[in-house]
Formats: structure tokens, sequence, C-alpha cells
């Protein structure tokens, strides 16, 4: 079963403060400097965020959580050192083989979205098995980021409406907003309504830009392979106090103003 899109209009406050996030979007940061303080190799800090994936993908359902973005190598990490890159390009195939048997039994569908470009065909294979394998779960859906950037997800969704408007398969007039969204790469999903980002720094990096209009931020001063099942319970304990209003105003803002 395809994942059903989130209905709640925009500009429309959120049924309950108190409810848990549906889509939790993750931005994987720290396992270098994990490693440098333990005076490993930056590789081994790559495959201690392995573990802590497994981790996070395991305890998030018992959460009430359905969607799960996780960001693991953007299109902007190709600059870093050839080693490194080798490394995070394995990562996807230790964490598939090692975990997708489980995956598999627990229901999890998994989605590798990103661009294909200089990702080789094995790398390739094992991601399009591992979403072969998925396709039918329907209790949570796992979306890994690899070789992805917020930018160029939005661009391939305009080329897509501008292929689709240049076959004569839709006119300029058809594009709106839910309609663009369906072109991203997470357009079978809800946008995230919180995003995550431990090891203490505080920015995007590219991630989910157009999806992110509304999520709710929460940064966390802990190095993701030290992230924990708690410090995402913490993180949504802190999404719960925040009141979501969408642009909107909500009755006691409106008397406390007037």
């Amino acid at each position: 079963m395809a994942a059903q899109k989130n209905t709640t209009p925009a500009g429309a406050p959120a049924d309950s403060a108190e409810a848990p996030p549906l889509h939790v979007a993750i931005v994987m940061d720290g396992n270098g400097r994990w490693a440098k303080r333990r005076a490993l190799p930056r590789t081994l800090g790559h495959r201690a965020g392995v573990e802590a994936l497994k981790r996070i993908v395991e305890a998030a359902p018992d959460m009430n959580i359905r969607w799960l973005t996780v960001f693991g190598f953007s299109t902007e990490n190709w600059s870093r050192p050839a080693a490194e890159v080798a490394e995070l390009m394995a990562l996807p195939k230790r964490y598939f083989e090692t975990d997708i048997a489980r995956l598999e039994r627990e229901g999890v569908r998994v989605r590798v979205i990103g661009s294909d470009k200089g990702l080789s065909r094995d790398l390739l294979k094992i991601c399009r098995e591992a979403e072969q394998r998925t396709a039918k779960n329907d209790r949570f859906f796992l979306n890994v980021a690899f070789n992805y950037g917020g930018k160029a997800d939005i661009v391939d969704a305009a080329r897509k409406f501008a292929e689709a408007v240049a076959a004569g398969r839709a006119r300029p007039d058809d594009l709106t907003e839910a309609l663009f969204e369906s072109q991203l790469a997470t357009g079978d999903a809800p946008p995230p309504d919180l995003i995550v980002r431990p090891s203490g720094e505080q920015r995007l990096s590219n991630f989910m830009l157009w999806q992110a209009a509304y999520a709710e931020f929460v940064f966390q001063d802990v190095l993701w392979p030290d992230y924990t099942a708690a410090h995402l319970q913490a993180a949504i304990a802190e999404f719960q106090t925040r009141n979501r209003r969408y642009g909107a105003v909500v009755p006691d803002d409106a008397l406390a103003a007037g």
C-alpha cells in the first residue's frame, strides 16, 4: 500500500498540540567528530553512525512515527577526501546487508531518494533490491536521502513539470503547490512535522528545503553515533510543546493581541 498524503490544509492549526509527529526527518550529523574525539579514523565514525540508524529505525514506530527520512549523503559530500567518500558509498550496503531482513519482516518500506549520478552499479543494485523487497510493507516508511540535495530536488521537480508542458501533457496554469510537491523525491509522503539535527549544528545543510516550510526544528547537542531512542523521545517531547499555527492566528493569540 502506498503512503497516504497528509490532508491537513496549509494554514490550518494542528488538531492537538500533544499529537506526536507523523513524519520525522533527521540530519545524521557528527560521525567525523565522534571518531576524532576517540582518535579513530573518520570511517569508523560513519560505521558507528549506521548502528545509530538501526537503533532509531527500530524505535521510531513505537513512538507513533509513520515516516522517517534520514540524510545520509548530500550532493556536496563528494568534495570530501576520496577515502571518506568511498566509506560513505559503502554505508547503504552495510546497512541493508545487515538489516534488510528485519526491515522486511517488521513491515518497513524502504525508499532511497536522491540522484543516481555518480553512484556505482553495485550500490544502485543494492538500493533497488532493498526497495523491491520491502515494496509491499506499510507499517512504517523509511526514506534514506543519499546523494540528495534540497536544491537539486526542487530543480528536478521543476524539470519534470517543464517536460510535461513541452510534451503537451500539462499547461503552465496547471501548476499548483500541491502538484509541484508531488513531483519532489518525497512526493508520496506528507511534509515532515519535525526536523532533528544532532551534533550541535543549527542549519539545514540543503536538506528538504521545500518540505521544511512548516516543520518544527529541534537541535540536539549529541553526536549521531551516540544517538539513542531516548534522544529521539526528547526531541518529540520538545515538538509536543510547540504551537503549530501554519501562518494562522489561534484564538488565544488573537485575544492577547487585541
